[in-house]
């Protein structure tokens, strides 16, 4: 594991119980809320099947796609994230792992939701990741990805409640398409809204899928 992701673990070990209190409530803003519900909508739509939430943290996002009727469980970097998440939501499964080499088969993922968890990652990092994303993901399977717009790195030393080490990376949209699209996922729909109340940048969402051959 890289220097990296040693420190992001650390960070998110450390914080994991009171992010898991301050964001309780916070699943997102009504328009990421209906691309959850697009997204689930496309996964029954073909027919269902296991749905990852890959950098699922104290599994609140993992719960919702549940109650949208998708069978979801969930994946984290974090071994007390996934703690958490096992306690809140214990009939959910919930395990720890990374999203450059995820135990998963190839082809068994119906959809994979990564619900801002890229954003500590490099985006020439991302290629591997969307890789991996396309081998677990089973021909006409379905991909949602959220992030922060931008082409920045951030500095976080200090948040909810504790310090950290993480940088936050915010990425062009045409970037991570044209990103996804050489992965072999192609975009569906995308949508990006202004930054709203307590947020500093405006926010991306691309909704995109493995074709059913290739």
């Amino acid at each position: 594991m890289t220097t990296r992701l040693h420190a992001t673990r650390a960070s998110y070990d450390t914080v994991a119980a009171s992010y898991a209190e301050l964001l309780k409530d916070q699943l997102g803003r009504p328009l990421d809320i209906a691309m959850l519900a697009a997204f689930a909508e496309r996964v029954r739509a073909d027919g269902g099947g296991a749905v990852a939430d890959l950098g699922c943290g104290p599994g609140r996002v993992t719960i919702h796609l549940e109650k949208l009727g998708l069978d979801a469980f969930g994946i984290d970097l974090s071994p007390e994230m996934v703690a958490v998440a096992r306690k809140a939501h214990p009939h959910l499964r919930f395990e720890v792992g990374t999203m450059t080499g995820l135990d998963l088969g190839d082809g068994t993922l119906a959809g994979a939701l990564v619900w801002y968890s890229t954003v500590h990652t490099p985006i020439d990092e991302l290629p591997v990741m969307f890789a991996e994303f396309h081998r677990v993901l089973a021909p006409g399977g379905h991909l949602l990805i959220a992030f922060k717009v931008g082409a920045e790195r951030v500095r976080l030393e200090h948040a909810y409640g504790h310090d950290v080490d993480l940088d936050v990376h915010r990425f062009p949209p045409e970037r991570v398409a044209e990103l996804l699209r050489n992965a072999g996922l192609f975009e569906v729909t995308r949508l990006v809204r202004e930054a709203e109340t307590q947020e500093n940048t405006p926010q991306a969402f691309i909704l995109a899928r493995r074709p059913e051959s290739g």
